[in-house]
């Protein structure tokens, strides 16, 4: 049988049963592929389904919420505002530090230290 291939690096990919995910602080050790070579790491849909499964079971896996906002200008850059309900679910104050990382084309991550 000849062995999948790293879409990242191109190596060698081999099966393990120790890939570590986290949803809200809580961890799933799941079955996947992991390169020999850049350690990149792969779970296949049915894993992933399954560990979705448990965490709505246990009440940790949300729907994801999307929201659609205008972004403005401001003199010194382009601004997001928070909506109010996300910004009380999650106890902002406005004043938090934030990471912001470009994610793709047009996706940004926003984490909050």
């Amino acid at each position: 049988m000849k062995s999948k291939k790293c879409p990242v690096c191109g190596q060698d990919m081999v099966p393990v049963e120790d890939i570590v995910s986290e949803i809200e602080g809580l961890m799933f050790i799941e079955k996947g592929l992991r390169c020999q070579s850049c350690g990149e790491e792969f779970i296949s849909e049915a894993e992933g389904q399954k560990m979705i499964k448990i965490a709505r079971k246990m009440n940790v896996w949300g729907e994801p919420l999307k929201l659609h906002r205008k972004m403005s200008r401001s003199s010194r850059g382009t601004v997001i505002r928070i909506p109010t309900d996300i910004e009380k679910a999650l106890g902002l104050k406005g004043d938090e530090d934030i990471k912001i990382s470009k994610i793709g084309k047009k996706k940004i991550l926003i984490e909050i230290e």
